[in-house]
């Protein structure tokens, strides 16, 4: 793993000359602008339940879905497409040290435009400090969950990537997969045909997987190690199916 750090300064400085990244960044902080006003627009008119940092990290999935396809559709796609990948693995570097560079890559970037965020919450606190509008514990839990479900996210573009020469369809197969992956979870955990006492462990799985209810737990301070075990797992398994399907590629090619 000699060149991992070579490779991810490369990538680093790749995605920072990308125009898709430009555009990642202003479509998300925009976006996240919106959902944040429009989230204090709601508390002006009345009381909430949910701290407006638990509502925030609610729209998670918003963004990954749209964010985590342009970070990622091209690092495995368009070295492939362009036949650079060949001539990289041919200097003594490894199929490995190639995609964890580009994933860890994507993934530092993928924590910066998160970590932006936080200067919502901190306009709002020192604007709104007296409405006791921030709790602390919400924030740093929400945080917290986006980091370790980066993990899994970033793998799974990555991932998509891997499949396919063509950059676009990369990003729409990580956008199909990643919608499966949240939205699955949580049309299965309310499906009534789960409901019955056959499928029990089926149920018990599924409820595992949801990723809605990994959020809550964050939110409300529970750390559980299963879920992070969940997106440790999810990570490395991804990563190692894009590690096989880059080499496979290359010995068909």
């Amino acid at each position: 793993m000699k060149h991992f750090f070579t490779i991810l300064s490369h990538e680093v400085r790749m995605l920072l000359v990308s125009p898709s990244t430009y555009i990642a960044a202003v479509a998300f902080l925009s976006l996240m602008g919106f959902f944040f006003t429009g989230i204090l627009e709601d508390y002006s008119k009345t009381p909430q339940d949910m701290s407006p940092a638990s509502v925030f990290f609610l729209y998670y999935w918003f963004p990954v879905i749209f964010m985590v396809p342009l970070l990622t559709m091209k690092c495995l796609a368009e070295e492939r497409r362009l036949g650079t990948i060949e001539t990289l693995l041919t200097t003594p570097v490894t199929t490995t040290e190639v995609v964890l560079g580009k994933y860890a890559a994507a993934y530092l970037l993928y924590l910066v435009f998160w970590a932006s965020t936080s200067g919502f919450f901190y306009i709002l606190s020192h604007f709104a400090g007296e409405a006791h509008l921030i709790d602390p514990g919400p924030i740093l839990g929400g945080y917290l969950f986006i980091t370790v479900s980066g993990f899994f996210f970033i793998a799974i573009g990555v991932f998509a990537s891997s499949l396919s020469k063509n950059q676009a369809v990369a990003g729409m197969l990580c956008v199909v997969m990643l919608a499966a992956f949240i939205f699955g979870g949580l049309y299965l955990a309310h499906a009534p045909w789960l409901e019955r006492e056959a499928l029990s462990p089926l149920k018990e799985a599924v409820m595992y997987a949801d990723i809605f209810q990994h959020y809550e737990d964050f939110t409300r301070g529970i750390i559980d190690t299963r879920e992070v075990l969940f997106y440790v797992s999810g990570t490395v398994i991804s990563l190692i199916f894009s590690i096989l399907s880059v080499e496979a590629k290359l010995l068909h090619s």
